[in-house]
């Protein structure tokens, strides 16, 4: 493993980034475009990935081929852009620092059988626990819904039937409730098949979250499913974002199955 020339710095003036924007995005280019590379791997979550994502070089990226690409949190920016840019199927999972997560061994062994092995066409992904029965499938999609929500205007709507995840970290019921209306009132789940709810880690409002879920996506008529480990909680399943997925939810409050598609 190496490490981009500038993940460990820190701006002088914004201290929560490594570098200014630019600098950035030429690192993440550099480190896909060098012929040695297979896989690029965020270091940690990634405050400021939308400051960067525009200043990508895709037409390089693009020429240099397909890469795994792995991360969450405010890397959800970069997966939606990279996986339309590129037309590639890119990794939602534990990023570098993620230390808790990569000493969990489900999380492990979900991030090598993407990473290091063909995926298993009808292969088990994540369970969880149904909120809305139901049966659907199509691309999956989404990652960190504080990055989704502020999307909107700026990356375009699924406009393919998708299967979308969701999660997030400290954020309270109100909030919850904001973002999920905002992506309602812009018509960002027209395309939408199926609701697949990870962790919301770090709320005090988790039973009010659980009812927003319900109250908020019940009416869409797809499938919800919610419990599904996958975010900021120590497991974090690593998950095929671009991928045609399918996902089966029982009677409500049972067995829910995100699986990839045949």
């Amino acid at each position: 493993m190496r490490f981009g020339k500038h993940a460990l710095g820190v701006h002088d003036r914004l201290g929560y980034l490594s570098a200014d924007d630019r600098t950035r995005a030429d690192d993440l280019a550099a480190a896909w475009t060098d012929p040695g590379t297979s896989a690029v791997w965020a270091a940690r979550g990634g405050y400021g990935a939308q400051r960067m994502v525009d200043l990508l070089d895709f037409d390089a990226m693009r020429s240099a081929g397909v890469k795994h690409f792995v991360g969450f949190s405010d890397i959800t920016a970069l997966h939606a852009r990279i996986g339309s840019e590129l037309g590639q199927v890119t990794v939602h999972g534990p990023v570098v620092g993620s230390r808790e997560q990569l000493s969990d061994p489900p999380s492990v062994s979900r991030l090598q059988a993407l990473v290091m092995a063909s995926p298993r066409p009808g292969g088990e992904l994540a369970v969880g626990a149904s909120v809305v029965p139901g049966e659907a499938a199509g691309r999956l999609i989404g990652g960190n819904l504080s990055l989704v929500a502020s999307g909107v205007g700026v990356e375009p709507a699924p406009d393919v039937p998708s299967i979308v995840v969701f999660e997030d970290i400290d954020e309270a019921g109100y909030r919850v409730d904001r973002m999920l209306t905002q992506l309602l009132r812009s018509g960002w789940f027209r395309s939408v098949a199926g609701v697949v709810v990870g962790d919301f880690t770090g709320s005090r409002d988790s039973d009010l979250v659980d009812a927003l879920v319900a109250e908020r996506l019940g009416d869409l008529g797809v499938p919800v499913v919610s419990g599904v480990p996958v975010g900021h909680g120590p497991r974090n399943v690593a998950l095929p974002l671009g991928a045609q997925v399918s996902v089966v939810a029982g009677p409500r409050s049972g067995r829910a199955v995100l699986t990839l598609a045949p």
